[in-house]
């Protein structure tokens, strides 16, 4: 699921985004301070953040002009909510780094459209239906996998798993990140479940001569592979 980071201190206003975002399928966290959100910014990265102009702690602006100086955060895709409709302010908000600007009051579904919108554009590995790389082919839609052009059953756990870990070929997370990315927030799992886990995933998708794309890193967590092949 596509993550989206809510920066706002108005709370009507950041329950009715996240229950609109979360009925649209992606992850949502949400932050009341600018502070707070550099903080969490710093431990883990979101697909696009919805950032408020005026926040107690730091101002969206000034963590806007902060992001974009750092490397790992410099195309972080960003929305910025503002009450400030002038043109000047407009320029001002695009011209820190913001990808769009959107005035309050909103409307949802237009907001809705601007986010899917930039997530092609930047990210359009996150809202692709079909993922593929290498000679695996993963359908969202479906729920299938193939590789080489065979089914590959897995289970709800594994597919996530394989999911969270082609998004982003040659990352590679940490037991703990993959917690968060594939068991969410909410749900206590020990670490060694992530383990079995990929121990599974990799006997249902490494058949034959096929090589592992699951890359094990020691000390640091996995990564998925799109340079490898079948071989020969």
């Amino acid at each position: 699921m596509p993550k989206v980071l809510i920066v706002e201190d108005e709370e009507p206003l950041s329950l009715l985004l996240r229950y609109n975002l979360e009925a649209e399928g992606y992850s949502v966290e949400v932050c009341a301070r600018g502070d707070d959100a550099e903080l969490r910014l710093r431990e883990d990265q979101p697909d696009l953040l919805l950032l408020d102009w005026m926040l107690p702690g730091i101002s969206g602006i000034e963590l806007c002009r902060r992001l974009r100086g750092r490397t790992e955060t410099e195309r972080l895709p960003v929305i910025m909510l503002t009450a400030r409709g002038e043109e000047s302010e407009r320029i001002r908000g695009l011209a820190t780094g913001a990808d769009d600007y959107v005035v309050k009051p909103f409307s949802v579904p237009e907001l809705m459209a601007r986010v899917r919108a930039i997530l092609r554009r930047a990210k359009p590995e996150v809202v692709a239906s079909v993922l593929r790389s290498g000679d695996i082919e993963l359908d969202r839609e479906t729920h299938r996998v193939r590789r080489n052009g065979r089914e590959i059953h897995l289970g709800p756990t594994e597919f996530r798993l394989l999911e969270f870990l082609m998004t982003s070929p040659g990352r590679v997370y940490s037991r703990e990140q993959l917690l968060d990315g594939v068991w969410g927030h909410d749900v206590y799992v020990d670490e060694r479940t992530v383990d079995v886990h990929v121990g599974r995933l990799r006997k249902a998708i490494n058949r034959g001569r096929a090589k592992d794309p699951i890359r094990t890193v020691r000390g640091a967590g996995y990564a998925f592979n799109d340079q490898f092949a079948v071989a020969e």
